[in-house]
């Protein structure tokens, strides 16, 4: 249910309100206004608006496992828990191909979708990733592989000396099938500069994703948003994403990463509070009204704030991930990974109808 029109002209959201309910797309003023917003629940119940307009009473999972093939990497950026300097520090690894394998098996169900990422790795070549993506394929042949971020994609291309094209098709051809949304951080310049001054840049981010929305290949998108951006700098981002997207409709799902500080070299004097969270969720669905699917990351947000984003705009709830490392490196306290049944008991606690799907958003029988 949404709030009456007084009530949102209360709160100076009355044409906000009039943009959401007749479709029309939002300003940076109106974001801007929504931020302001001292009701969070006004905002989210704008943002259901538009989810249940979209989606009815759906939630998505996906039966998926996440690999991280290593954790050494030239980047050092400032936030991140879980980088490793070289081979020789402690806790360095790096998985063979055979290692990716043995943790499939290891699956307790067989995964719809393969989710891998790691550390730009300043000596494996471009043929270690097509040589796990071709076992990975062989092995699994109906399984969607979704891997590297666009700073990984960046890496690969400078190692080896070729394009981003080019190493894209290499990886295509090896069996890479989308690209996960990681690695996009904040766009802005002065606050890329200070969190992960040593990855691609905003626009090359955005340009490796356009380079593989025009081959065909299917990406998700990301915001990492709760430490030293503004407002402004998370309107920015989302607006720059809603670009791009205008130009190939490439992105699938959108993901807003909240920032761990609980291992953070970053100095945070404000930490997100939960409220804070979800009001960035719902404005993500509301300013990016060409993406199609929200998720709510129970990995970085907790289950509970998970079943909660689901009232506040967002639609997917990821999936069973079995293990991951990049976030749980940062200070997730969330378990490993949890099965179907969790989720979809999860799903209906908070009122929504549980959709298992492939990693294209396709219902599947699970």
């Amino acid at each position: 249910m949404i709030f009456n029109t007084d009530f949102y002209h209360s709160l100076g959201l009355a044409d906000v309100r009039r943009k959401v309910m007749d479709g029309e797309r939002l300003s940076m003023d109106d974001g801007r206004a929504l931020f302001n917003c001292p009701e969070p629940l006004a905002v989210g119940a704008l943002a259901n608006e538009v989810r249940r307009r979209m989606h009815g009473d759906k939630a998505f999972f996906v039966a998926n496992r996440h690999i991280n093939y290593t954790n050494v990497c030239v980047n050092a950026c400032s936030f991140c828990a879980y980088q490793r300097e070289d081979d020789e520090q402690e806790g360095a690894f790096v998985l063979t191909a055979q290692d990716a394998l043995d943790k499939l098996a290891a699956s307790p169900v067989a995964p719809r979708e393969v989710h891998i990422v790691g550390g730009c790795h300043p000596k494996l070549p471009l043929s270690y990733f097509e040589e796990m993506l071709s076992a990975i394929r062989s092995q699994y042949p109906d399984t969607v592989l979704k891997c590297f971020t666009a700073v990984e994609i960046g890496h690969f291309a400078k190692l080896e000396g070729v394009s981003i094209e080019e190493a894209l098709k290499r990886l295509q051809a090896a069996g890479l099938d989308m690209l996960p949304g990681g690695g996009a951080e904040i766009f802005a310049p002065d606050v890329r500069e200070q969190v992960c001054p040593r990855k691609l840049n905003g626009d090359e981010w955005l340009d490796v994703h356009r380079k593989a929305h025009a081959m065909g290949m299917k990406t998700n998108c990301t915001m990492l948003f709760g430490h030293i951006e503004s407002i402004d700098d998370r309107l920015d981002h989302l607006i720059r994403l809603r670009e791009l997207q205008d130009e190939h409709g490439g992105f699938v799902c959108f993901i807003p990463l909240p920032f761990l500080t609980e291992n953070s070299a970053l100095t945070i004097d404000n930490p997100l509070t939960g409220l804070e969270k979800l009001k960035t969720i719902a404005i993500s669905r509301l300013m990016l009204d060409n993406v199609p699917h929200i998720k709510a990351y129970w990995v970085m947000l907790g289950v509970k704030e998970a079943q909660a984003a689901l009232k506040f705009g967002a639609d997917d709830f990821d999936g069973t991930v079995v293990e991951e490392k990049i976030g749980h490196g940062a200070g997730a306290s969330t378990t490993q990974g949890m099965t179907r049944e969790e989720i979809r008991g999860m799903i209906r606690g908070c009122g929504f109808t549980p959709v298992e799907r492939d990693s294209y958003f396709n219902a599947v029988e699970g």
